[in-house]
């Protein structure tokens, strides 16, 4: 015996894919926003010690250089920060992705920085769902 898809079976499969799709499409929306409301900032510690705070709505070019010397260039765009240049021999800071959520760090090991995001949005992975 063959089986026949019925108009009420397409009705009904038409429905679950537009509610599928609109649930997609909240999803992206939600996650690829960044809330400018929420005060965020990056926190620049060098050697353990506070080297200053900087707002992550503005866009700007950091110079971090502690004791007259250039040790690394943090630049602040589009909400997010990324480390663009290093004096350290093996750059891994300047590899490390942009960073926008709280709690996620940029550290440049040799120079001793290391830069965090305060305030703004939760990140998506706690600590225990690696």
């Amino acid at each position: 015996m063959k089986k026949r898809i019925r108009k009420n079976d397409l009705i009904f499969l038409g429905i679950v894919a537009a509610l599928v799709f609109l649930v997609y499409l909240a999803m992206v929306t939600r996650s690829g926003s960044i809330d400018e409301s929420m005060d965020a900032g990056v926190e620049i510690t060098v050697d353990g010690e506070l080297y200053g705070v900087y707002p992550l709505q503005t866009d700007t070019e950091i110079t971090i250089a502690p004791k007259g010397e250039t040790a690394n260039v943090l630049v602040i765009a589009g909400g997010q920060a990324d480390m663009r240049e290093a004096d350290c021999p093996d750059k891994l800071c300047v590899h490390q992705r942009a960073i926008s959520k709280t709690n996620e760090t940029i550290v440049c090991l040799p120079n001793r920085v290391v830069v965090t995001v305060v305030g703004g949005r939760e990140s998506e992975i706690d600590s225990i769902a690696k």
